[in-house]
């Protein structure tokens, strides 16, 4: 039976959906219009005003923003209320230049939280769960996201945040976790050092909340075999709030956007014309309820795929693919666009290990790419002329899949640089060659 937080939003009908939207929408773009000086600007550059949104019909008439915005803007420039009334930043982690600087008013973050505590809620948690959230906490948003929709719940929570493997397990076996929230590559990497101390017996998992990086079906059924759970993912970004913009729900295909606090567009990334349903393309989303950072129509530069299909979980709101990778960080090796969740499912389909890298460089004006992959305890006892046939393999497959030629190493395990936050999956060596 599917267990809901706000059950009566969370299955609300479309009209009363759209209701709510429009109500929203409507206050949301006068207040900004009134009070962002710098988004204002925005508006009149494009002639529209406040007076021109009646509902979300009219939502297209808007200006984009985009993260050079939030760069341009820093640090006070989108700021929509008095700076008095702002109790927290966030902030991304990894970016280059400035960074971007999130503001929440204490009514940010309840309402945040509560989308937090959704997700924990869709993946079977109830305040008799014991939540592990080993998202970093500071600037990154997982941490404090997770953290209080915990607590929202119920549930006993540990607030470990990334890294020191040996006191997670300790906790994890100690306290009887029930929930784990992390990166996925965190994840496989506790999985691993599970089997390794011959842990897994000892362990009480029931479920995985694991999003902030691209991971695919082949490696979600590899985590859920390895720590006997079942393993849900999530979607947010700082811009917009942080983790829990969107959540799967037991059915596993698609995340759940809570529709009463987001409006969700994908857009042709070129054009920034909007695609109807069901088509591939940039996600676009719209704050309605943030008092203190309201977006809209920020860019998010994920790419995926919206479906009104209805849900086996009863619950109504629009759903998102999985990112299918990004239109800024995807790689163009040889004028070919390359994401690396492609050669991941390749790798693990072949039985190998989500531990790779992904090293682009540049020989005599060509673009090389080599994918080192660690080998899996079946291939302890594989001669290398066995090894060599299975990477001959692999690069037949990737020219398949990517339409162009990489070399493969399969590696000792452990000889890839394990990560404990964002696992670093690309190392682009042309830019080195760059002026």
């Amino acid at each position: 039976m599917a267990n809901y937080y706000q059950k009566e939003i969370e299955t609300a009908s479309r009209e009363e959906i759209i209701a709510i939207q429009n109500e929203k929408l409507v206050k949301t773009v006068k207040r900004v219009y009134e009070n962002v000086p710098y988004y204002k600007a925005k508006m009149d550059e494009k002639g529209v005003t406040p007076e021109d949104i009646k509902s979300i019909d009219d939502l297209h008439k808007l200006p984009f923003l985009t993260k050079d915005d939030l760069r341009e803007a820093y640090p006070y420039g989108l700021l929509a209320t008095d700076l008095k009334d702002c109790v927290r930043i966030q902030s991304t982690s990894g970016t280059t230049g400035k960074r971007v600087v999130a503001f929440y008013t204490q009514n940010d973050i309840d309402l945040w939280e509560d989308c937090c505590a959704r997700a924990i809620v869709a993946a079977g948690g109830t305040n008799e769960d014991v939540c592990q959230v080993c998202y970093g906490y500071g600037l990154f948003t997982g941490g404090p996201g997770l953290n209080g929709g915990s607590h929202k719940v119920g549930c006993l929570t540990l607030p470990m945040s990334s890294g020191n493997t040996d006191r997670q397990l300790m906790f994890m076996t100690d306290l009887g976790a029930t929930i784990l929230c992390c990166t996925p590559s965190y994840a496989a990497y506790l999985a691993e050092s599970i089997h390794e101390r011959g842990l897994r017996d000892q362990i009480k998992l029931k479920a995985g909340i694991f999003g902030a990086e691209a991971w695919t079906e082949e490696m979600r059924h590899d985590i859920e075999e390895k720590l006997g759970i079942k393993a849900y993912d999530i979607y947010g970004l700082t811009e917009i709030s942080g983790p829990g913009v969107s959540f799967e729900c037991s059915e596993q295909t698609g995340m759940h956007i809570n529709e009463d606090h987001f409006i969700a567009e994908i857009i042709n990334p070129i054009t920034g014309e909007v695609l109807p349903e069901g088509e591939k393309g940039e996600l676009v989303f719209t704050s309605l309820d943030k008092e203190a950072f309201p977006l809209i129509r920020y860019r998010t530069k994920d790419i995926c795929v919206l479906s009104r299909k209805k849900c086996s979980c009863g619950r109504t709101h629009v759903k998102m693919s999985k990112p299918m990778g990004r239109s800024d960080d995807m790689l163009i090796v040889k004028g070919v666009n390359v994401f690396p969740s492609q050669i991941e499912m390749v790798l693990l389909k072949n039985g190998l290990t989500s531990n790779y890298q992904i090293i682009v460089d540049r020989e005599k004006h060509s673009d090389t790419i080599e994918v080192r992959v660690e080998m899996t305890p079946e291939f302890f006892s594989d001669s290398l002329s066995q090894l060599s046939a299975k990477e001959k393999e692999i690069v037949s497959e990737l020219k398949s899949v990517l339409g162009i030629y990489a070399t493969v190493k399969i590696v000792e395990p452990k000889s890839i640089v394990r990560s404990e936050g964002k696992a670093v999956r690309v190392i682009d060596r042309r830019n080195l060659y760059q002026n």
